[in-house]
């Protein structure tokens, strides 16, 4: 089987890994550009490219992958089958007309929830249970392709973005190569989506990175977690930015009467803070402005006179 395989965050990583250990004749992988990061804005490469080149295969990275050029190259290598795994780009019909085995995407969600660009953050910004892997034909709507084969896993209460990416990738893998013998043999029957049950995951935008206290604590919590490791979700106290990596509901405590967003208590175990529907959330990993993450105990023994029991947190809020 002659394999086309696009990708490029670390998610994708194991896929290409996996297909390569299984002597799967990969003979191009498509990725993005390589693109500036970091601080310097230095020209970094894609995970995906530096997996590749670690395997010897060659190569691609178009800007734009449904411009002829650049599809042409794909066309070139008559590759039986063309596999994705968070490529970041749609691909057009030309391409999806090439491998007579189909194009295949490996997505971090139980199709038909969740399409999109940031499935895993979203299931746990909504407090689901359980979320898990979809491998589906490809068509020119974005995700919305028939099923081919699926696989659930439960999100557990520990778990946060940077947990569940690394089980959802290994699972992948893992449901590809249990998938493709089928799909090369013809044995596959798949299923139409419902369109009655879709629900989207759009990429993260910056408004949803900031917490709004005029919640219950059990959804800041799940935004906490949702938006861990990246980009983590924030705060304010006096117009400065304070990221929240960690965090939990406070259960243990009697209902208030405070205003959301209100700090109730402060001890070296956590900063506890009001929210809607008389719920406290506990804050207890944070990161101030310009500095490194730290646990309250850490953060207090610099901040202690700055922070107080009644001072109110949130945007265009003062301390009182």
């Amino acid at each position: 089987m002659k394999v086309v395989f696009m990708g490029t965050p670390d998610f994708a990583v194991p896929v290409l890994d996996r297909l390569v250990e299984n002597n799967y004749n990969v003979e191009l992988v498509v990725t993005q550009p390589d693109r500036p990061k970091g601080r310097k804005q230095q020209l970094t490469p894609p995970p995906v490219k530096i997996a590749a080149e670690k395997h010897g295969i060659p190569v691609f990275q178009p800007e734009k992958i449904k411009e002829e050029k650049e599809w042409k190259r794909v066309e070139e290598v008559n590759p039986d089958i063309i596999i994705t795994a968070a490529f970041g780009q749609i691909l057009p019909k030309e391409i999806l007309d090439i491998p007579p085995l189909g194009c295949i995407n490996v997505h971090a969600s139980l199709l038909p929830k969740y399409r999109g660009g940031a499935p895993i953050h979203q299931a746990i910004i909504d407090g689901e249970e359980e979320t898990g892997i979809t491998i589906m034909y490809m068509v020119e709507k974005l995700d919305a392709g028939d099923i081919i084969s699926q696989h659930s896993i439960p999100i557990e209460e520990t778990d946060n973005t940077g947990t569940m990416h690394e089980k959802l990738s290994q699972l992948g893998a893992e449901l590809l190569l249990e998938t493709l013998p089928q799909i090369e043999e013809g044995s596959i029957v798949a299923i139409a989506q419902d369109e009655d049950e879709v629900t989207f995951a759009p990429n993260i935008t910056k408004d949803k990175e900031i917490i709004h206290w005029d919640q219950p604590a059990r959804s800041i919590f799940n935004q906490v977690r949702g938006l861990r490791p990246w980009p983590v979700a924030y705060t304010t106290f006096n117009g400065t930015r304070i990221k929240i990596w960690d965090s939990e509901e406070a259960t243990e405590y009697k209902k208030h009467s405070e205003a959301p967003g209100t700090v109730l208590s402060i001890t070296e175990d956590g900063i506890y803070v009001a929210c809607s529907d008389q719920t406290i959330l506990k804050l207890k990993e944070i990161q101030p402005s310009g500095k490194t993450r730290m646990n309250i105990k850490t953060f207090l023994q610099g901040a202690a006179r700055e922070w107080t029991e009644g001072m109110r947190l949130g945007e265009g809020n003062e301390a009182r």
